[in-house]
């Protein structure tokens, strides 16, 4: 199964978002997406998941902390104590055994980000 990663600022709109997961590599398979749950309820990232048609996976801190990314962002290892909110929901939310299918991918206007992970589920 397939989850993308969302990171993304307070500021982001939908289109932020869909480019940053357009550049990651697209929705062919994508299951859910996933972030850190202070952001799930987010308007832009509710608007992706309705249009997608996809849910939200709501990532606990203790979940995402766990999680080595490839990328870290100093910004976001303050907030979310993983380096990067994208990779880190992404292989959190695919599970135990989940792997990137790519490098983090970052919006036009720079304002998101996203990764794709697959694994065996949570």
């Amino acid at each position: 199964m397939k989850v993308a990663g969302i990171g993304f600022r307070e500021t982001a709109d939908i289109s932020s978002l869909r480019s940053a997961l357009m550049s990651a590599g697209g929705t062919d398979g994508v299951i859910a997406l996933a972030t850190a749950a202070e952001k799930a309820e987010a308007v832009a990232l509710v608007a992706l998941a309705s249009e997608l048609h996809l849910p939200i996976r709501a990532m606990a801190p203790d979940a995402l902390a766990a999680v080595e990314t490839l990328t870290r962002s100093e910004r976001v290892a303050a907030r979310f104590g993983t380096g990067s909110l994208a990779e880190a929901a992404a292989l959190a939310a695919a599970g135990a055994a989940a792997r990137l299918l790519g490098p983090r991918a970052v919006s036009a206007d720079g304002m998101a980000t996203a990764a794709i992970a697959e694994g065996d589920g949570p």
